[in-house]
């Protein structure tokens, strides 16, 4: 699903979403919100995530673009 040439759907806001995650696993680590222990338990978490997510993105059929192909 794209409008104007920027994809709009759902699933593609993962990353950004697993990444503003990572900063705030830090930040509330730093605020001592978070023990140490669990900060080195999230952060690795959220980084296989992301690596997850990346190789299911390649296999998207909504937007060509993501395919690597033509529209």
């Amino acid at each position: 699903m794209q409008e104007g040439g920027v994809c709009r759907c759902h699933h593609h806001k993962i990353i950004p979403l697993l990444i503003a995650l990572f900063g705030l696993t830090f930040l509330l680590g730093n605020l001592d919100v978070l023990s140490a222990q669990t900060v080195n338990i999230i952060w690795p978490s959220l980084i296989i995530l992301a690596g997850l997510s990346k190789i299911a993105g390649r296999m998207c059929g909504c937007c060509s673009h993501r395919m690597g192909g033509t529209q």
